[in-house]
């Protein structure tokens, strides 16, 4: 795996090497266009450079382009062991300076043929390292150590859905022009993900084990404290934290905020293309744990030999257990998530985040929403579905729409509102549109929009010149722009001033959300606060506009699954 990812990063250029040292930032001028007398070296690295204090030691970074980076710095112990499916421990203090130059370990997940799709590897441009339960790490990168400013804070957590993914691993989480560009503090978290962090064991070993079908969300907290507790050293400000995801990790910004341990840390919320309104079901996630205990072939008793696996064969032991229990139980309804997820427990998660009422814990937390118009582009690699006729669009949606499962006997309804509502769209962006519908977008934000902090919705249609125009604005592409990491994630831009302009001013608009819980002001045009009513949505392109639902009619053929 390793040799595997060291020839893609000598390939590409970039990967997680390519993040921390290549130059290719939008705010740098290239060394070529600079007076030679001036000219100087762009890293920083030294016995007297970027040493920082936490609560646990001190740890030593780098100066890159100005930026401070701190990359791995352990906020939780080792989660192997004794520590698995147990709430994060804190880490041990440390005497020595603690090296904070390279990237934490990958939670455990699934990393075999990671590489295998070469159009995936080559969008995403994926960066992974070691996988270790020794995981709990984060990334800091800030303009300034301790120099007494209260500087907004920037939490970024990782896509993936519950089970995949990292602090790196895309170019485009890259903290270092946001974090120049807004004089803000960016951190970037890893956590434990699937059967390692979301295991529920209460009804398999009792009491011990209560908390364990959501320690990967107990790790975010934690992650979240350390923050408080610490990132004053960083020059942020531990009153000023805003937590943003996207996809799964937008699911994640949904279960924080209902989370009574998160209250307080978090300040204000963004989430991207994940908005989820509802966790997972705690009977169905006891079931899994009794289920993995039976696949062991061990009883209540003996259940401490969970912990003494490998956990690759923990991993695929519990994958198959659950497995198992979705084949016996048929297809899922009522949006309730299957596999590994947190759930709602009524004590770590009192309650589904948004139904049928937003949490209450979520009450003074603004929050911005943001989906994309294609999140997937069925054309991308196969260009013969650009003349695909809307029957066929009917077709295929019947049995599968986006993420989720076909609306059936309902598709040729779906679609032909669609079309009337986007008359001017070619057949496979009307299948593109109705797969990665607002449904949920709009669920989330009706419900946010019940308590008293506003709550902002945003809609990215913005089109990559990429695979002949194919790509579209698919799932992950507004990452970077949110970032101001066009020029560096140009495998989803194509890079150049175009979609640059247009990152000048979402990244400006996210900023100011940072610092009032306003994103006006900031570069776009004047956005409206979301209203059930008027369903107000900035629409993100190449002349953004602020527009009332503009899909509503559209939407109301989607049955609700």
């Amino acid at each position: 795996m390793k040799s595997d990812r060291r020839d893609f990063i000598k390939t590409m250029g970039a990967g997680a090497t390519g993040l921390a040292l290549a130059g290719t930032t939008t705010s740098c001028a290239s060394a070529a266009s600079q007076p030679e007398q001036n000219d100087g070296p762009v890293l920083k690295i030294g016995e007297n450079i970027a040493i920082a204090d936490t609560q646990y030691g001190k740890v030593r970074g780098y100066i890159l382009r100005d930026i401070y980076y701190f990359l791995g710095i352990p906020y939780g112990a080792d989660t192997s062991g004794p520590n698995r499916f147990m709430p994060p421990q804190k880490p041990k203090a440390w005497t020595d300076i603690f090296p904070a130059v390279w990237w934490g370990n990958t939670a455990p997940q699934i990393m075999e043929k990671r590489y295998a799709n070469s159009y995936s590897s080559f969008v995403d441009h994926w960066n992974y390292d070691d996988v270790s339960e020794d995981c709990l790490r984060l990334n800091v990168f800030t303009p300034a150590l301790a120099d007494g400013k209260k500087r907004p804070v920037m939490v970024w957590l990782h896509g993936g859905g519950f089970v995949n993914g990292n602090a790196i691993e895309q170019d485009g989480y890259n903290g270092e022009n946001f974090s120049r560009k807004g004089d803000v503090v960016f951190v970037s978290v890893n956590h434990r993900l699937g059967p390692m962090g979301f295991t529920n064991l209460a009804a398999a070993g009792g009491e011990k084990y209560a908390a364990s079908g959501n320690v990967g969300m107990l790790d975010l907290v934690a992650a979240l404290e350390w923050v408080r507790d610490n990132i004053a050293n960083f020059g942020g400000d531990p009153e000023n934290v805003t937590i943003m995801g996207q996809s799964g990790g937008g699911a994640k910004v949904t279960t924080l905020t209902a989370m009574p341990s998160a209250k307080g840390l978090i300040h204000k919320a963004v989430v991207l293309s994940g908005a989820g309104v509802k966790t997972g079901d705690k009977e169905y996630a006891e079931k899994v744990g009794l289920y993995i205990l039976k696949e062991a072939g061990l009883t209540s008793k003996d259940i401490t030999k969970l912990h003494e696996m490998p956990w690759m064969e923990y991993y695929q032991l519990a994958n198959k257990a659950a497995s198992r229990l979705s084949d016996e139980m048929g297809p899922a309804t009522g949006g309730i998530r299957r596999g590994f997820n947190p759930c709602a427990d009524g004590v770590y998660i009192p309650q589904h985040p948004y139904f049928p009422e937003p949490t209450p814990e979520a009450a003074d937390v603004p929050m911005i929403i943001c989906s994309t118009l294609n999140e997937s582009s069925p054309s991308r690699t196969d260009a013969s579905l650009e003349n695909i006729s809307i029957d066929e669009v009917k077709e295929k949606v019947s049995q599968r729409a986006g993420f989720s499962a076909g609306f059936k006997e309902k598709a040729g309804e779906v679609v032909d509102a669609y079309v009337k509502a986007f008359p001017g769209k070619k057949p496979v962006e009307i299948w593109s549109m109705v797969s990665s519908n607002r449904l949920g977008v709009v669920t989330l934000a009706n419900a946010k929009s019940k308590q008293a902090p506003p709550v902002y919705v945003a809609w990215f249609c913005w089109q990559p010149p990429l695979f002949d125009n194919r790509m579209r604005a698919f799932h992950c592409v507004d990452i970077c722009f949110w970032y101001y990491n066009t020029d560096l994630m140009i495998t989803h831009s194509g890079g150049g001033a175009k979609p640059r302009r247009l990152s000048e001013k979402m990244t400006g608009a996210l900023l100011q959300f940072m610092r009032t819980g306003n994103p006006d002001n900031g570069g776009l045009p004047s956005w409206p606060r979301y209203t059930s009513q008027n369903g107000e949505v900035m629409v993100l392109d190449d002349l953004p506009e602020a527009k009332n639902d503009p899909d509503r009619e559209a939407r109301k053929a989607i049955p609700v699954l």
